[in-house]
């Protein structure tokens, strides 16, 4: 009896995030006699994604290289959604796979809309209830869902917001986050290989006997307004602490480099430092004894390791941390950020109360699950 030809899926992927995302289900996906998979690379991060994809030696089947000086949402949306559509109408997949919430997954998942290719959703029904905090990513995310085919829901609240927002019960299904799958791969690499991360010894050692605080900060919304400025001023402020130091990954974004460089730059306390690759930055969170963080990412990732995280946002569409416990939401007013701050470096107690490894994001099998529900809806 013949077998039948594997399914082609074509995979769209631009920035960090996604790549870290998505990595594991790559590798599920191509150790699947069932599946080809193509890799389409926008290159919405071009410096801060090229790593990730060597970390795991992916080489992408088509690269975009979208980005231009300047180029605001309008520009880069219609270049990703032109560039994407020739991808797919050249490629003919059976199903695209996007991730998220990025100008990326919004582009592709509507590509594929428009040429009747069914789009696949990781990390789908992420809610804030606000379109302005994260913006654009939660349009993004709606707009998403009503392309979509099968959502992929990292948790049960986010499988309920999908739900409520009409989408049909037996499309949804709660897998899991990739990022939790990625973290645990990478974390036993660094276990079994700790010179992949050996690049943080310098800071580490200047700061020994220090408490390390790890810092991120590159929101769209961050940087509108008085937020960014609040934040510096907040970080500042832990700075002056004899007993603490501030390990700082600045993203490339030049509006955060020039804020946080006028207010931390020469500041013994703290150490300004390019932007981590995934091992690297596996390290700090794990060697942090608390996060500051308006990532989405570091939400997840460090409640997993068990490392607190203060979040420097207004809303979030990740609850679960805030409900198990391992983040606490901040917002960017100076005085409440320091306050906080303080009573977990302070208080003992508060401390080992969040200071627990928390999973409300998943057992890191969320790959192999979303690989068994694509091969299901294709039998």
């Amino acid at each position: 009896m013949r077998r039948p030809s594997p399914a082609k899926v074509l995979i769209a992927l631009g920035t960090r995030p996604e790549a870290i995302k998505l990595l594991p289900l790559i590798a599920a996906l191509r150790s699947d006699p069932r599946f080809t998979v193509r890799l389409c690379v926008t290159g919405q991060h071009r410096d801060l994604l090229d790593p990730i994809l060597a970390m795991a030696n992916i080489v992408p089947d088509h690269d975009l290289q979208v980005m231009r000086p300047g180029q605001g949402l309008e520009a880069l949306t219609a270049a990703l959604v032109s560039g994407l559509g020739a991808v797919i109408a050249a490629e003919k997949p059976r199903r695209v796979i996007v991730q998220g919430d990025t100008a990326t997954a919004f582009c592709g998942a509507l590509a594929a809309f428009y040429q009747r290719v069914p789009v696949d959703h990781v990390e789908a029904g992420l809610r804030s209830g606000n379109t302005d905090h994260p913006w654009p990513e939660e349009g993004h995310r709606r707009a998403i869902a009503a392309l979509a085919s099968l959502h992929f829901a990292p948790t049960a609240r986010a499988a309920s917001a999908l739900q409520a927002e009409g989408i049909d019960p037996a499309r949804i299904h709660i897998t899991g986050n990739t990022v939790i799958d990625a973290l645990y791969w990478v974390r036993a690499r660094l276990a079994a290989e700790p010179q992949l991360a050996s690049g943080l010894d310098t800071v580490t050692q200047r700061f020994a006997g220090k408490r390390i605080i790890g810092v991120t900060c590159h929101r769209r919304e961050t940087v509108h307004g008085d937020r960014l400025a609040c934040i510096a001023k907040a970080l500042r402020t832990i700075a002056m602490r004899d007993d603490v130091a501030l390990i700082f990954p600045v993203h490339p974004q030049p509006a955060i480099r020039a804020v946080m460089a006028q207010a931390l730059q020469g500041h013994g306390n703290v150490a300004l430092i390019p932007p981590l690759d995934y091992p690297h930055f596996v390290r700090l969170i794990g060697l942090s004894t608390l996060m500051l963080s308006d990532s989405g990412g570091v939400q997840e990732e460090a409640p997993a390791l068990g490392t607190p995280v203060l979040v420097m946002r207004e809303k979030t569409e990740r609850p679960e941390a805030l409900i198990a416990g391992g983040a606490k939401l901040v917002g960017t007013d100076p005085a409440r950020i320091v306050a906080e701050a303080g009573a977990l470096l302070d208080d003992p107690a508060a401390y080992a109360h969040m200071a627990q490894e928390r999973l409300p994001y998943g057992d890191g099998q969320a790959a192999q699950r979303i690989v068994r529900l694509m091969a299901q809806e294709m039998a």
